[in-house]
């Protein structure tokens, strides 16, 4: 098998970054993995850390509100707002790092999202573009080393993916 493919820009005048990441499944299944909360606990935080959701209403003006747990413990949250699905296709939202209770924290970046997800033969190319306010705001995700952070989320679903096929 060959290695799934993985490409991270980020654009400093548009204020955006756009992951390309293709995954050796069909595209049902790595959109559940994408949608489904008892999946996305399973995969949606770079290792060490793991992912616990608190509460999850997938449907456009429904939320995802999670967080991202470290080894000793230290819990960091984010909710995601979605605003439309289309199923297997895609969907867009609004990402930001909140509080336990939900609430957006000022002073952190937020972003709008569009995941969408394209066959590619007998393999799912996954294209998330992401979208801040300010080239100050992207980059300060850059410095929180959101690239690497992905990749190893990336991988994680990787192995995920082999698991339930």
């Amino acid at each position: 098998m060959t290695k799934n493919s993985f490409e991270f820009s980020a654009d400093a005048k548009t204020h955006s970054m756009t992951i390309h990441r293709q995954f050796a499944a069909p595209r049902a299944l790595v959109w559940d993995c994408y949608t489904k909360p008892e999946l996305l606990d399973r995969w949606y935080a770079p290792v060490p850390l793991t992912a616990k959701t608190k509460s999850m209403d997938f449907r456009p003006g429904g939320h995802w509100h999670f967080a991202m747990i470290t080894p000793d413990g230290q819990t960091y949250w984010s909710r995601l707002d979605y605003r439309t699905i289309t199923p297997i296709d895609g969907y867009t939202g609004l990402d930001g790092f909140s509080n336990a209770d939900g609430g957006l924290v000022e002073g952190m970046p937020q972003s709008s999202l569009e995941v969408r997800f394209q066959d590619e033969g007998s393999r799912t190319q996954v294209v998330s573009q992401v979208q801040y306010s300010s080239g100050e705001a992207l980059q300060q995700v850059i410095d929180m080393g959101v690239e690497a952070g992905i990749a190893s989320t990336m991988e994680r679903l990787d192995a995920l993916l082999l698991e339930l096929a």
